[in-house]
């Protein structure tokens, strides 16, 4: 088919790696968003690009994992278009393990990793001599080292691609009145609630989100995850701490006492952190979807209007594969959206 005008509504990471595959693909796109790039939750600072554990093997693991490993060449490419560094690079993930039984499962997923990931990546024990100097205390001494695991600053990545989409003959803009041709709707948490109202049915809402920035280069390091949290140095000289999941919150982008808890959870888990100073304080609503799978496809009764919301946790991760999989059914009329992803699963 002839390439068709395609309208974005929503400047965050699933709207603008939309917009990015659409314009790589020779389609006249434009991007609005009434508060512009990265305004909401794809504005913050962690950027841990990581994947789920290798069992009990899924459509949704199944993308991820192809979304991850895409993932190099979809931001060197973004980068270089731009002239913006997304901060992305792929160096890998420790976690300590805290028991026997725990340590039982983590070799016994060792053994799926290799079946499900192949050659791709690694998922191994390793003890503390080979996990090197950064590094969290553990109490069985072992740890799990994944090299699938990457990082990338949340809001240079959505600039990224603002950027690459420009500089392929589109338009980023504040606004919020789609034009003709075929739009597909990435408005976050606020989009979810529009969709659950227009349906009389809740498919999905928002959770709060706070993490911290802290200045302390470790910036060829891997990440940390220590009892859910995220430690992820990043190559400016900063180490971004979080983040919270709060299901009730009065105002979405105040921070308060649990951003301080993060710093104090961090420097629990990680000692070499004591005294780093505080860069930057954040807080977002993560756009979560009735499934908690990202939600995909098109709107249900609006003929030529599509969604890509629910990114969630992991929208970063997810955000090659899911540029390309909207690019497919907008453009192409080809719909490749996995079961458990799509709008109606949700319904």
């Amino acid at each position: 088919m002839a390439m068709a005008d395609v309208t974005v509504m929503g400047a965050g990471i699933f709207g603008l790696s939309v917009a990015f595959a659409c314009a790589r693909r020779g389609a006249t796109v434009r991007v609005l968003d009434r508060r512009g790039v990265a305004a909401g939750s794809s504005g913050g600072v962690v950027g841990a690009l990581a994947p789920h554990v290798p069992e009990n093997w899924n459509s949704k693991k199944a993308f991820q994992l192809e979304s991850l490993l895409m993932a190099e060449a979809f931001w060197k490419e973004a980068d270089a278009l731009s002239g913006v560094q997304s901060g992305y690079a792929r160096l890998g993930r420790l976690q300590p393990i805290p028991d026997e039984a725990a340590v039982g499962l983590a070799l016994a997923r060792e053994e799926t990793a290799r079946e499900l990931w192949g050659d791709a990546a690694d998922w191994t024990v390793v003890d503390a001599v080979d996990a090197g100097d950064w590094r969290p205390e553990s109490a069985t001494g072992l740890y799990i080292w994944d090299t699938l695991t990457a990082r990338a600053h949340p809001r240079r990545c959505c600039e990224s691609l603002a950027g690459a989409v420009q500089a392929l003959g589109g338009a980023v803009e504040v606004g919020d009145a789609p034009g003709d041709g075929p739009v597909v709707w990435a408005t976050g948490y606020e989009g979810l609630i529009a969709l659950s109202e227009e349906l009389g049915r809740d498919v999905g809402n928002g959770v709060k989100g706070q993490a911290v920035s802290l200045r302390f280069d470790a910036h060829d390091k891997a990440q940390l995850f220590v009892d859910g949290l995220h430690i992820v140095p990043h190559a400016d000289g900063t180490v971004a701490v979080g983040s919270t999941s709060e299901r009730e919150f009065d105002a979405p982008d105040a921070v308060d006492a649990a951003a301080d808890a993060l710093v104090e959870r961090a420097v629990a888990a990680c000692p070499v952190l004591y005294g780093a100073k505080v860069m930057q304080r954040c807080a977002g609503v993560r756009p979560r979807a009735r499934s908690r799978a990202p939600m995909l496809g098109g709107w249900p009764g609006r003929d030529g209007h599509f969604i890509a919301n629910g990114g969630f946790k992991i929208g970063f991760g997810m955000a090659p594969k899911v540029g390309a999989v909207i690019a497919d059914l907008v453009l192409e009329g080809h719909d490749a959206v996995p079961e458990g992803f799509r709008v109606e699963d949700n319904l």
